[in-house]
């Protein structure tokens, strides 16, 4: 899968199935704050591509999805390790996918993630 983003953290797709995915991260410097804890953002990242990913499998040829929003709750810092992320479809509309990532280190629990995403066809753009 070509995914910019995800080479730009490390980030590795691990399985990718139609409603499901995990995705790894061997935390390293590049992904710490300046308190020496991995940046939440990152973590951020990992669920909201976990969730993308897992959604893509599941759309018709030429509709896309987007984020609407995510709501992200950390449980423990991250100092170092391989970050693990899995994520389930919970519901998917016509419209509208909800899903949900979990985010381990060594089988921790460190963050939980819900996320709503749209299911559109884009239009094209008008001169």
């Amino acid at each position: 899968m070509n995914h910019p983003f995800a080479e730009l953290i490390d980030l590795n797709f691990e399985e990718v199935k139609g409603g499901s995915s995990t995705l790894t991260l061997v935390v390293a410097p590049q992904h710490l704050n300046p308190h020496e804890v991995v940046h939440g953002a990152v973590l951020f990242a990992m669920a909201d591509t976990g969730m993308g990913s897992a959604l893509y499998p599941t759309l018709e040829a030429g509709e896309i999805c987007a984020t609407i929003e995510i709501k992200i709750n950390y449980f423990k810092p991250v100092f170092q390790g391989r970050l693990v992320c899995k994520t389930e479809l919970v519901n998917r509309g016509k419209t509208v996918a909800n899903l949900e990532s979990r985010l381990y280190v060594d089988e921790v629990l460190v963050a939980h993630a819900n996320g709503n995403y749209a299911i559109f066809r884009p239009r094209r753009a008008e001169a």
